[in-house]
């Protein structure tokens, strides 16, 4: 991350995930939420809801406005990232959805 190599991110991923999720109405019983605000800095968690919930109004002075020091291609990764927890967030309400109607 930044200029570091061989740096283990898992604990950072699973936050962003469980952080996007959280903003769905879907909660791990798992997962300790008070570790979201240790690793995700207020700038980082303004882009993710931006970009999660108006995914219309995000700009690149919002892209650039986090993580000034890390490269271009670990923030492109934190967006796919939100665009996939998102989707999985959308698939489970589809599915339940079909559920409740199957029954």
């Amino acid at each position: 991350m930044g200029m570091q190599r061989n740096v283990d991110t898992s604990s950072l991923r699973r936050g962003i995930w469980n952080y996007i999720h959280c903003m769905f109405g879907i909660r791990h019983d798992d997962y300790d939420y008070g570790e979201v605000n240790q690793l995700l800095e207020r700038s980082l968690k303004a882009y993710i809801k931006t970009a999660t919930c108006f995914p219309e109004r995000t700009t690149k002075k919002h892209f650039d406005g986090f993580w000034r020091g890390f490269k271009h291609s670990e923030k492109v990764h934190v967006n796919v990232m939100i665009l996939e927890a998102r989707m999985q967030a959308e698939l489970l309400y589809a599915l339940r959805a079909v559920m409740k109607y199957m029954t």
